[in-house]
């Protein structure tokens, strides 16, 4: 994959973030009670998009050390 891929998945799983926690909020206003379906969902896409926020800064400081030497 490209970096221009990477990029658009990361937007994508942070809009999925998004929608699926505006969805938790929602159902738990309208039956009083939280999904623990939508909470897992979410935590999900929330551990991807750390994971490729923290891929990204390890990659661009191993590009700033490479450009050091």
């Amino acid at each position: 994959m490209s970096r221009a891929q990477v990029d658009q998945v990361s937007i994508l799983a942070c809009l999925t973030g998004l929608v699926l926690t505006a969805a938790w909020f929602i159902a738990l206003a309208v039956t009083g009670k939280a999904p623990e379906t939508l909470a897992m969902l979410a935590s999900a896409v929330g551990g991807f998009e750390l994971f490729h926020f923290g891929q990204g800064l390890w990659f661009g400081r191993a590009l700033r050390r490479s450009r050091r030497r």
